[in-house]
């Protein structure tokens, strides 16, 4: 039995649960969503306002795989385009304001890889964004310090250290391009 806004959520996100959909993201998307309409007096929410942790689990789920982290960002903090491998995410904003961008990976005349920017999103508390396999993009906190949620499909700590699928990309002379593995 659900006893809190997080609970309920959780509880929400399990009854949903497929492989990828136009239809499991919605239903995601809007569970999170209710998520982020979470009264300030909650215990859980409270404590987590005020420990502001850099990055903590808040749940994983031992059989459907999905993890639901939390972030607490402060202004400026900037993380550069990346893909998240065969996973998909959505970042839900809860205090603060992120930015985040879109990328194109396209391959030059002279077979080089670097990505052209599509826009850019102020993704604002209340609201979310989502990233399907193979999108890339960035964040940066305008506004901090920012508590955003970030649900993943899978575990993408393991993608990225284990499997080395998460593509990380690097300026270089104005141009972003591929990083070192």
């Amino acid at each position: 039995m659900a006893r809190n806004t997080f609970d309920t959520s959780i509880e929400g996100i399990k009854s949903v649960w497929g492989p990828l959909s136009t239809e499991v993201v919605a239903a995601c998307r809007a569970h999170l969503e209710q998520l982020l309409e979470t009264p300030a007096t909650e215990d859980w929410l409270a404590a987590l306002r005020k420990e502001g942790p850099a990055n903590k689990e808040l749940y994983r789920d031992p059989e459907k795989g999905f993890v639901l982290l939390a972030h607490t960002e402060y202004a400026g903090l900037y993380r550069p385009p990346h893909d998240h491998g065969r996973g998909w995410v959505i970042y839900a904003i809860q205090q603060g304001e992120i930015e985040m961008g879109t990328y194109a990976r396209i391959e030059g005349s002279d077979g080089k890889s670097r990505l052209v920017k599509r826009n850019s999103t102020l993704v604002r508390p209340g609201q979310v964004q989502v990233y399907l396999p193979g999108d890339i993009h960035d964040t940066r906190c305008i506004t901090g310090p920012a508590l955003l949620f970030r649900f993943t499909e899978r575990d993408l700590k393991k993608e990225d250290q284990e499997e080395h699928r998460v593509t990380r990309y690097v300026e270089r002379d104005g141009v972003w391009t591929v990083g070192s593995p």
